[in-house]
């Protein structure tokens, strides 16, 4: 295949499926890593694609600012973070992800006592803070472009030191296959991490992340007790996150 053709396949399977990895490419078109990173770094010279560590993104395929987010299916949200909240009792230790859904969640909490909360997002750290006699932990690293949030290896590193109640986490996407899926290496390894540093993990994901593929996988979804959404999957779905494990809870 010359690489005219490949650079078409590519971007072809980009505007299916909004994100491709390497190694699925190199299957496909039968060739070596090398010859995929030089045809997506072309394809990138171009403006046609965006290049993400271990694949590619379609130019429209791009997570928007909190503040679009937050207007994107607004009521959905707020049910699913009252929904989540309601898990969560006075005195209990909390991980709260950054992202719009997650700001929801924390307003719904605002009337609980003597929270620990331990959050990478400042906007919620402020919601939560200096009220009811809470203790708030603002987990340090880069200031993120399009979050009031940190990310990064300094956050990585703090999350190990801690162990929580309870951890809410966002996902950029919830793949066919029941994966859970984020935008880049360091913000889907933060969330990887909260999972890992609480005993009852819950992710909150509006319909809108059903089906949806972005590059890098965070890890230990396995291990997440619920997800908390506002309308239910597809049965194929469905049935995949019933092997996957998280139980499934409709606000």
């Amino acid at each position: 295949m010359l690489a005219e053709q490949r650079h078409q396949y590519i971007l072809t399977e980009l505007d299916k499926h909004g994100a491709l990895a390497v190694a699925d490419l190199v299957r496909a078109l039968d060739v070596s890593r090398e010859t995929v990173r030089r045809d997506l770094n072309a394809l990138a010279e171009r403006g046609l694609v965006t290049t993400t560590h271990g694949g590619a993104l379609s130019v429209s395929c791009r997570e928007p600012h909190v503040d679009v987010r937050e207007g994107e299916n607004a009521s959905a949200k707020q049910r699913i973070g009252a929904r989540a909240a309601a898990f969560v009792p006075d005195g209990a230790s909390v991980i709260i992800d950054s992202g719009s859904t997650t700001q929801l969640l924390a307003r719904a909490l605002q009337d609980r006592h003597r929270l620990s909360v331990y959050t990478n997002d400042w906007r919620i750290a402020l919601l939560l803070g200096r009220r009811n006699g809470n203790r708030v932990t603002l987990l340090g690293g880069e200031l993120a472009d399009l979050e009031d949030a940190a990310f990064g290896l300094d956050t990585v590193q703090q999350l190990s030191q801690y162990h929580a109640d309870f951890a809410f986490i966002g996902a950029g996407g919830i793949t066919g296959d029941a994966r859970l899926t984020d935008y880049s290496r360091l913000a889907a390894e933060v969330r990887s991490r909260m999972i890992a540093a609480s005993a009852c993990a819950v992710v909150v994901a509006d319909h809108s992340k059903f089906g949806a593929v972005t590059p890098v996988r965070i890890r230990g979804f396995e291990s997440v007790r619920y997800l908390v959404t506002e309308s239910a999957p597809d049965k194929a779905l469905r049935r995949a996150l019933t092997a996957r494990g998280p139980e499934l809870v409709i606000a």
